[in-house]
């Protein structure tokens, strides 16, 4: 069963940080990055996902301050699917493009949720850090096709050129609920 919990610095996350390190996941690999890179932030929240009692996951929202009013959704975006019954991001159409998948099921509706905004984006990047290059190259893309999001802006951005994708949020949620929402 999937729990996914809002941080606080009573959870440990040893494991969680150790696995991050191992797999080449440098923003999930420690508090610092996940967590404490936000502190200068107006508002943000880091969320862990739970698997089975075992963290397989983390996602972050924050205000993003290069956009009048807005927020940053889907940061530090993490997921150890090969410890989950899901394996993300496999078969574009599907997964991706009907919302199959982690991120759309869980990340993305509890940032909609928390931010109670419809000034919400996603950044990407083609970089090597996590898996940004897949995110930039295939999922936003394959969002964008769906009209789930817009382009909207590139911007140099926490050291790197980002592209600002803007959430639409009546269309995902609309697209999001037409298949059977995950437990």
């Amino acid at each position: 069963m999937f729990k996914l919990i809002e941080y606080s610095n009573d959870l440990d996350l040893t494991d969680f940080y150790i696995e991050a390190t191992k797999r080449g996941f440098t923003n999930n690999s420690s508090r610092h990055m996940l967590v404490d890179c936000f502190s200068n932030e107006e508002r943000y929240c880091v969320w862990i996902l739970y698997y089975n009692d075992i963290v397989v996951g983390s996602v972050a929202c924050h205000t993003l301050d290069i956009i009048p009013n807005s927020y940053r959704i889907c940061a530090r975006t993490c997921v150890f699917t090969d410890k989950t019954p899901y394996q993300q991001l496999r078969g574009l159409n599907y997964t991706i493009k009907q919302h199959q998948n982690i991120t759309a099921q869980f990340y993305i509706p509890k940032c909609i949720e928390w931010a109670n905004s419809d000034n919400l984006y996603i950044s990407s990047h083609n970089s090597s850090v996590g898996t940004q290059r897949l995110v930039h190259n295939i999922y936003c893309p394959a969002l964008y096709s769906t009209g789930c999001i817009d382009y909207s802006v590139e911007h140099e951005y926490r050291g790197h050129m980002q592209t600002f994708w803007k959430l639409n949020v009546n269309v995902f949620n609309k697209q999001l609920n037409i298949l059977p929402r995950w437990n």
